[in-house]
């Protein structure tokens, strides 16, 4: 079961690349591997290396500092401090979603590698990023629903039982989190492969340089915001390393594998520009609604905000740090 979504991004994948073929013809002269003055394969090997041990090392240490602080009294998911923290994370991957997953599903889907038609004459990013959105909330309210009802099954010896409506209780709540933290792993992952994927087939040392040291913040203080949500989820320790290993593999395995495909695989052929494009699209607008709607708005409109406006007010000042700081990060990545 806790495979299964991994899996699908891989028939996803599979997919997209059979279809990329279409409409693409029209390469032009441009597109493919761009050699520049700064071309070094031998160099860009080395630096890629270094990479993937330092993206690995800040990937796990951003992740499992929340999913085990929970020994630390001082960053308990009931604590200020945790609120704070988890607030600032939130808004790293909100920031993740706007300034750096939509606008590299622009670039590319708007590249003039791609034909006029239908790259260029349809908004592809927008349409793709609002339905997965809309097949987000689609998620998050079947699983809620489905568990609902077994629940009440449970409980009521085989006869579904009515509560009154807006009574949550600590195991609804629990399942909640549960949905949360696997819808938001399934959109990092699709965006961690993608940007090692690019990373891993550059041949140019002074992009992959900055760019290392941008994703490395970026792992890191996403990777804190996952596991504030695997935290609050409960889950066993089986699945707790899931989680962990695939969130900090994923880059890693992204430019491992760009490095393999090196031959036939460039950034900026047709065929790349469009599976990166829709995968982007896709990854961003999971990663807007789950930012906002998941994390952002159930924590800000909840009791514990609510009831303490001093602390609202440092949560608020804790995610526009976290957006901002990532935003800058745009500059370089």
């Amino acid at each position: 079961m806790a495979t299964k979504p991994y899996l699908l991004l891989v028939v996803i994948f599979i997919l997209l690349l059979s279809f990329a073929p279409l409409n693409v013809s029209a390469e032009t002269p441009h597109c493919g591997e761009e050699i520049t003055s700064c071309h070094n394969k031998a160099e860009a090997l080395k630096i890629k290396y270094i990479a993937i041990a330092s993206i690995l090392v800040m990937s796990m240490i951003g992740v499992c500092l929340p999913v085990y602080s929970n020994k630390v009294k001082a960053l308990q998911p009931d604590t200020n401090l945790f609120v704070i923290v988890k607030a600032f994370a939130s808004g790293v991957i909100l920031a993740t979603g706007y300034m750096h997953v939509l606008p590299d599903s622009f670039n590319d889907l708007a590249s003039q590698c791609l034909p006029q038609k239908p790259w260029r004459n349809f908004p592809f990013t927008t349409f793709v990023a609002m339905l997965s959105a809309v097949v987000c909330m689609m998620i998050d309210s079947f699983s809620m629903s489905r568990y609902r009802k077994s629940f009440l099954r449970a409980t009521g010896n085989g006869v579904v039982m009515k509560i009154e409506e807006g009574i949550n209780t600590k195991e609804e709540q629990l399942m909640r989190y549960r949905v949360v933290a696997k819808v938001l792993e399934t959109g990092i992952v699709v965006h961690s492969v993608v940007i090692g994927l690019s990373m891993g087939s550059s041949q140019n040392p002074c992009t992959i340089r900055p760019l290392i040291a941008a994703i490395c913040f970026h792992q890191l203080f996403e990777g804190m915001g996952l596991g504030g949500c695997i935290l609050q989820a409960e889950f066993k320790s089986k699945m707790k390393l899931i989680m962990v290993f695939f969130f900090s593999c994923t880059t890693p395995f992204g430019i491992g594998l760009g490095i393999a495909l090196n031959s036939v695989y460039t950034d900026n052929s047709p065929n790349s520009l469009i599976v990166e494009g829709l995968l982007n699209a896709c990854s961003a607008g999971l990663l807007n609604y789950m930012a906002l709607v998941d994390l952002l708005a159930a924590d800000f409109m909840g009791s514990k905000l609510q009831g303490n406006m001093k602390l609202q007010v440092w949560s608020y000042i804790a995610v526009l740090l976290g957006a901002g700081g990532m935003s800058v990060m745009a500059i370089w990545a």
